[in-house]
């Protein structure tokens, strides 16, 4: 394991509070707080996290505070109330948590909550970096936090960073309406692991990243500009031998029989949820009461106990919800109610655990119905607590959880008429079927708790952390640039390959518009001028093109990836004569994909087929990328054709004719004791394999190589290449 345990959150696992001038420390509530309760203390780490107190409150006694949380190897972030009211209960709660459950009419896009959000997540990074060391494993936790895995990897380069989202990603077309998405998007691939709860949210972060930033993946190795992470799904799961013994417990018994007398023999639904309007508890409510309507047998028979637990109850939004479920409770019990008979069970508060653990064993069914969950870790402790024979999920397909405990009855919250019968179903079932589905979902759970999600997430960090080794090449350092300069000038004989697009120049949308500016005609230039030194341009383009723009400066010219060669001064000639008659066979497939992508083209060469995406949507075109480069290998496997997949271009030329071959043509030539080879895509690849132990090879960007030392971008290679000509 690499360094020091870190874990960051918004809320610590100890919440601080003040009651007549005396500071209190007690356990937080929520699965977070148990899940890793004790894995990051055996590690001997430490847990960052706000208190639960402002910075006013603590005033004075902050020695005290942070004295008593690291005895219990904690650490806080104070935040003053003005930081808390625009960071937590502005962007964090009136901007992100809509917007990613989906209710984008109540999410405010607010520059000033924008700005304390960053500023927050800046605090945390420089509380991070007070216990840090430059190894430490740094595990960050949900949605109040977006932007701290980029800001500690700018700090901390080397070190181990996680990042677990306990809320849904939603998909493109809502993520997209946020205006900071970019920024968003960007703190969290400072990650090397990203974790979501469900493939889905899995899926949608990804295609967010392909259309927003333009990165690409393969099963889910996200490939940056300048590092691979990784992201995947860990469903988390709750500490189910701690509910599943607890009606065995003294105190939960009692409560069991003291709930019992009051209930009887009805049937008992159970509802508990934060009172929050992405829960679905009015819903709920309507439904039941119609469900009372529908079938009136039912009534005296059964009682809904509603739990909602008070959140965020200045906002709004949530004040309304309050207001509106008051009304519907009372309607439905005044409306449905007799002597002796409630309906509706109405708490409104948070339950102790043994009253939690005795209702969830006591109940019939569970109703949980949220339009939009992360996970629902209620769903799991109802199925963990409840007798095998007894009880029944009714689970909204919406929760994360659904995906792990399909035999629940699973609905659509949004449909009234099922949800009626999902509660007639639970209630009648019989007891063997009940078994079984209850049975399966248990094991499940069993398995799966929250001490093997917490683990697996950390293998799969350190997993991944381990393979980014293979992607590491040397960065071009001062002393790497004196090094080529010395070994340059001290040669009798120099060459230098040199890709064109991606590597001197940047992409452009179109191949005609990323013409040489003077800048560069001038550099090439001076690198012909120079004794005992040749220039090769050896690039993908096809020879018209190369000597329009180059036909007037002293260069060595290779075109479509080495099918012609131009020797300095001299005339295009052909590496060997080929034959053209399989064009006749690509071109139709080609136009067919082109013509259903959007954007995308065709570029013929005179010995090649070019199909270009990078206008096109970045969804749709990769997607057909992967449908042409099939259908291409099934045409061209018994063709001497190749296939090659550049940046955002797919290319069919000769499989006999590449930069390697090309390249020695020139190396046979003579005994270069200084050689540079620089390129940025997979068909440079060819041209670094035939390079001689002491050339100095150069990949622009980043991915997988031969080449011994990497470039940021083409900024960087004219850098070196001026260095050269000083």
């Amino acid at each position: 394991m690499a360094g020091r345990m870190i874990i960051v959150s918004n809320r610590l696992p100890v919440t601080v509070t003040k009651r007549e001038g005396k500071f209190f420390f007690n356990p937080s509530a929520g699965g977070l707080a148990t899940g890793l309760g004790s894995f990051y203390r055996e590690t001997g780490g430490v847990w960052l996290g706000w208190p639960g107190i402002s910075l006013e409150s603590a005033r004075g006694h902050e020695e005290d505070i942070i004295t008593k949380l690291g005895e219990l190897s904690c650490k806080p972030v104070f935040l003053s109330k003005r930081l808390i009211e625009k960071y937590y209960y502005g962007f964090s709660n009136k901007t992100l948590w809509p917007l990613f459950h989906y209710f984008l009419q109540y999410a405010v896009f607010d520059q000033k909550f924008w700005e304390s959000y960053r500023r927050a997540n800046r605090l945390f990074c420089e509380a991070v970096l007070e216990v840090a060391e430059p190894d430490s494993t740094i595990w960050v936790h949900d949605y109040q936090l977006l932007l701290l895995p980029q800001m500690l990897r700018e700090k901390l380069p080397q070190a181990t960073i996680g990042f677990f989202l306990h809320i849904p990603f939603p998909s493109y077309e809502i993520f997209r309406v946020l205006p900071w998405r970019e920024e968003i998007l960007k703190g969290l691939l400072g990650a090397d692991l990203i974790g979501f709860h469900t493939y889905d949210y899995v899926r949608h972060f990804i295609s967010s990243v392909r259309r927003i930033l333009g990165f690409e993946h393969s099963l889910g190795i996200i490939t940056t500009e300048d590092r691979v992470l990784r992201v995947d799904a860990f469903p988390m799961g709750i500490d189910y031998e701690k509910f599943a013994y607890a009606p065995e417990k003294k105190e939960v018994r009692q409560e069991i029989k003291r709930i019992k007398r009051r209930t009887g023999n009805r049937k008992v639904i159970l509802s508990v949820d934060r009172l929050d309007y992405t829960k679905g508890i009015a819903e709920r409510l309507k439904a039941y009461d119609q469900f009372l309507e529908k079938y009136p047998s039912y009534k005296e028979k059964v009682v809904l106990i509603l739990v909602a637990v008070p959140s965020r109850t200045r906002v709004e939004h949530y004040m309304l919800l309050k207001k509106e479920v008051d009304e519907l409770i009372g309607r439905i019990n005044g409306r449905h109610g007799a002597f002796g008979w409630t309906p509706v069970w109405y708490l409104y508060r948070s339950l102790p655990f043994h009253t939690l653990a005795a209702l969830y064993h006591i109940a019939d069914v569970a109703l949980v119905t949220p339009f939009r969950d992360g996970m629902n870790l209620i769903a799991k402790e109802y199925v963990a607590t409840t007798s095998a024979d007894h009880g029944m999920l009714v689970l909204s397909e919406m929760a994360g959880a659904a995906s792990e405990l399909g035999e629940a009855i699973i609905i659509n919250p949004y449909n009234f008429s099922q949800m009626i019968e999902a509660l007639r179903e639970a209630l009648e079932m019989a007891p063997e079927e009940k078994s079984l589905r209850n049975y399966l979902m248990k094991n499940r759970l069993r398995r799966y708790n929250v001490n093997r999600w917490a683990h697996e997430f950390m293998e799969k960090l350190y997993e991944i952390k381990e393979a980014q080794q293979a992607f590491v090449a040397t960065n071009i350092t001062k002393e790497l640039l004196k090094e080529i300069k010395e070994n340059f000038d001290k040669a009798a004989e120099r060459i230098e390959f040199l890709d064109y697009d991606g590597t001197l120049v940047n992409f452009a949308g179109r191949p005609e518009a990323a013409r040489p500016d003077e800048d560069l005609l001038n550099l090439l230039r001076k690198l012909t001028e120079i004794p005992k030194n040749e220039v090769v341009l050896i690039s993908g383009r096809d020879k018209d093109t190369l000597e329009a723009w180059f036909g007037n400066i002293p260069l060595n010219l290779v075109a479509e990836h080495g099918v012609w060669i131009k020797e300095a001064r001299g005339e295009w000639q052909m590496i060997e004569a080929i034959s053209l008659d399989w064009k006749e066979a690509i071109r139709p497939v080609m136009e067919n994909f082109a013509d259903i992508t959007p954007g995308a083209f065709i570029e013929e060469k005179d010995y090649a087929l070019v199909w270009h995406y990078r206008k096109a949507d970045p969804e749709l075109s990769a997607q057909r990328a992967r449908e042409l480069k099939e259908a291409l290998f099934d045409i061209t496997q018994n063709l001497d054709l190749m296939v090659l997949e550049g940046n955002k271009v797919i290319e069919v030329k000769p499989v006999n004719i590449n930069k390697g071959r090309a390249a020695k043509y020139f190396l046979e030539k003579k005994n270069f004791d200084f050689i540079l080879a620089v390129g940025d895509d997979w068909t440079d690849e060819d041209l670094f394999e035939v390079m001689p132990e002491h050339a100095y090879t150069i990949k622009v960007g980043f991915g997988v190589s031969r080449a011994r030392y990497r470039a940021k971008n083409p900024q960087e290679v004219r850098k070196i290449l001026k260095t050269l000509v000083t």
